[in-house]
């Protein structure tokens, strides 16, 4: 039984274009109040020091804090599905700091969870110097390659609900931020490509970057589209469905390259995404079903302490905390 294309265009703050989108829509800056809450929060910790993946969203009375992440988060369930908190104080606080800070104000939002199978959960999204090859288990954030718009963990069962980015320090040159509707994307498909929606709404394959067990499967297969009532939810990595069709030993079918090739047509329209670069400190979230993030290629300083680094938490409250989930 084939599922039911939803043929009508979305309307609401989560299908936007860039024309839509005006700055008080997605950024919230933190008032002096609560850059001083988060200064003395790290002056806290430095005289009481406690693990990371110990602390909570009550470790620290933070009112202040609490109100500008309660607006981050109508921003992502009622608006625009993507928020920039400006910012963190980052210029006085060490590396760790930060990190705890930044841990704290996005458990605001929701449970930080695994996002490797070892367990890792505070992510580090900077250039490697390795390839992204199918099968390899490199990841497209550990290189420098322009990345297409996705979904974080489209490639396995659980994907988490919310994804957090702060930056540490932005690269030379290059790694402009993009977000892109998912929604937008469906509706300029139906215009343009209606011939494809369906496919869209069936399986495809994903590399599932080595992030499985012995035994099982190196690929995933799950539909792009995934109809929530009146929202349009998405699994989409163009990255992930070309090492997950290279892995299986066949290439795409005839329609099935078509409708990628649609995808593809619709993601290089400027008018449908919002570009932004980020600047240390600066923490941005994405409603991760809703919303495509991608960024362009970029080019790094020489020295390793200048070099760009982004801190990833993906965020979930549904499963276990387990990257399985």
């Amino acid at each position: 039984m084939h599922p039911t294309v939803l043929d009508r265009p979305i309307t609401g703050c989560q299908a936007w274009t860039r024309a839509d989108v005006r700055e008080h829509d997605y950024r919230v800056v933190l008032s002096e109040a609560a850059r001083r809450e988060l200064i003395d929060a790290a002056a806290t910790l430095r005289r009481q020091p406690v693990p990371l993946l110990a602390l909570r969203a009550d470790s620290l009375d933070l009112p202040a804090c609490r109100a500008a992440m309660a607006e981050v988060r109508s921003i992502l369930t009622d608006g625009r599905r993507f928020a920039l908190l400006d910012r963190l104080p980052i210029e006085q606080l060490t590396l760790d700091e930060a990190k705890a800070l930044y841990w704290i104000l996005s458990s605001m939002l929701a449970r930080p969870v695994a996002q490797k199978l070892d367990g890792t959960i505070v992510y580090d999204v900077h250039d490697t110097g390795r390839q992204a090859l199918p099968g390899s288990g490199v990841r497209p954030d550990k290189t420098n390659i322009d990345l297409q718009f996705h979904n974080d963990n489209s490639y396995n069962f659980m994907m988490p609900e919310f994804v957090g980015l702060l930056c540490v320090r932005p690269a030379k040159d290059g790694g402009m931020s993009r977000v892109m509707s998912f929604a937008t994307v469906h509706n300029a498909l139906r215009e343009r490509h209606r011939e494809v929606l369906p496919r869209l709404y069936e399986p495809f394959w994903f590399d599932r970057q080595r992030e499985y067990h012995p035994g099982e499967p190196e690929t995933f297969s799950a539909p792009l589209f995934i109809r929530d009532g009146d929202r349009m939810k998405a699994r989409m990595s163009l990255h992930q469905i070309r090492g997950g069709y290279a892995l299986k030993g066949g290439g795409m079918d005839n329609e099935t390259t078509a409708a990628v090739e649609a995808i593809r047509e619709v993601f290089a329209d400027t008018s449908l995404q919002f570009q932004f670069r980020l600047q240390a400190g600066e923490i941005q979230y994405v409603v991760n079903r809703e919303i495509g993030h991608s960024r362009t290629e970029f080019h790094d300083f020489e020295e390793d302490e200048r070099r760009r680094l982004l801190i990833r938490l993906w965020l979930r409250n549904e499963g276990a905390q387990g990257y399985i989930g």
